[in-house]
């Protein structure tokens, strides 16, 4: 296909997807739909309270099925007769080969085969061998931040650490990891899909830019292995991870740990700075409210906020049936407002004690292999701002990513009021 069809045809795609979210949203009152337009980014929680009151399951006008009751929302995320796919209303068709290609798109039996692969260097005891890297992280960045007396979380703190251990985990570079960071950033932001074509063109570039540093690190690697993941990865590539695997599965995991850990991030320290009696709690003992603070954020404000699935055969849920091929969109931010699930749900509460399972991170076999990784560095990064500035306060307007699928900060300005504690 020539260069001109495929600019053609991605911009047909852009447009169309715009003014169906729009045609849908604002024309035909779709609650779907409004989920992705800017006038609701601030606040999706009323709109999802006005999808609980249709049912546990409802089928949104562009005909995908939705749902925030938080017993359907886990029984779609963990039932096999389901697979992982991006809904076709809010994904461009641009994106959907990288999607399905991608550890997040698979099936078993080749998901098995790769999260085998990843499980020792992201699981529970791979965390506790990364605290003090994360820990030492977090110290460096705060020394930096506190020179000027005012600073944004998102860009001083949020975006640089998860990176940073990223980068160890993979072996990036020290002098490569901001070029992988603006590059990753600008992946992570078309998750939700291409809205503007000068969007699509920093896309283009920043994937083939990633591609090429990427595969120059693997072969590097090949040649000068290290204690890194991707050493390892190459080292292992006859048992479990076959040679094309390698790049999207490395692009994948640098820019899903970064999107997730840096959205977490800054949801608990807004939540926390909007309400005195909060941060106040986590100043006084920031090593065991650090912990609960992050627990409530992923169940108050999650990062990711939904997750579609396409059914592999019928499936009768909550008394509908879902055809083979028809999609349902998990509300996962919804869900975890279920009062059904939870008291008082609207309410930010880091006491909570018995609660069932939270969905931030999903569920079943495509819940997030990364998770214990994300939950220590969202801990460590509150523990160390309430430790090293108790008098952290709000300075300045927030601003929101554009988002209907990542819930987060583009910007958190924040003054540390002069009192210090180390």
């Amino acid at each position: 296909m020539s260069t001109f069809s495929t600019f053609v045809r991605l911009t047909h795609g852009v447009y169309r997807r715009r003014l169906s979210l729009a045609a849908h949203g604002y024309v035909h009152g779709d609650l779907d739909a409004r989920l992705h337009l800017a006038a609701w980014h601030d606040d999706p929680y009323p709109l999802y309270e006005q999808l609980r009151q249709r049912g546990r399951l409802s089928r949104a006008r562009s005909g995908l099925w939705v749902s925030v009751d938080h017993e359907v929302c886990r029984a779609v995320l963990r039932d096999r007769r389901f697979g992982a796919r991006p809904d076709r209303l809010t994904v461009d068709e641009s994106l959907r080969d990288d999607f399905e290609t991608s550890l997040l798109g698979m099936d078993p039996p080749d998901h098995t085969r790769l999260r085998r692969a990843i499980r020792s260097d992201l699981g529970p005891q791979a965390a506790v061998a990364y605290r003090p890297l994360v820990e030492r992280t977090v110290d460096e960045l705060l020394d930096r931040a506190e020179q000027s007396g005012r600073f944004d979380v998102m860009g001083a703190l949020a975006r640089q650490l998860p990176l940073a251990v990223m980068g160890a985990i993979l072996g990036i570079p020290a002098e490569r990891q901001e070029a992988f960071a603006r590059h990753a950033g600008v992946l992570g932001g078309a998750i939700d899909g291409i809205g503007s074509m000068t969007q699509a063109a920093r896309l283009r570039t920043a994937s083939r830019a990633l591609d090429r540093l990427l595969a120059d690190l693997i072969e590097l690697r090949r040649g000068s292995p290290g204690d890194d993941l991707i050493s390892r990865l190459i080292g292992e590539a006859d048992r479990d991870v076959r040679g094309h695997e390698l790049l999207p599965l490395c692009t994948t995991l640098l820019v899903a740990g970064y999107e997730t850990t840096t959205n977490l991030i800054g949801n608990a320290v807004y939540a926390c700075l909007r309400r005195p009696e909060a941060w106040t709690a986590l100043v006084a003992e920031p090593e065991i409210w650090a912990e609960k603070v992050v627990a409530e954020t992923l169940r108050f404000d999650p990062p990711v906020q939904r997750a579609g699935r396409e059914a592999r055969e019928d499936v009768e849920i909550a008394g509908h049936l879902i055809e083979t091929g028809q999609y349902v969109v998990t509300l996962l931010g919804g869900a975890n407002r279920d009062p059904a699930a939870f008291g008082d749900p609207g309410r930010f509460d880091p006491t909570r004690t018995a609660r069932p399972a939270d969905l931030a991170f999903g569920g079943g076999i495509h819940y997030c292999a990364g998770y214990p990784l994300a939950r220590l560095e969202a801990t460590a990064a509150i523990a160390g701002l309430a430790q090293r500035f108790p008098d952290l306060r709000l300075d300045g307007r927030i601003s929101r990513r554009t988002s209907g699928m990542i819930r987060g900060l583009a910007g958190l300005p924040v003054r540390t009021g002069g009192a210090r504690r180390r």
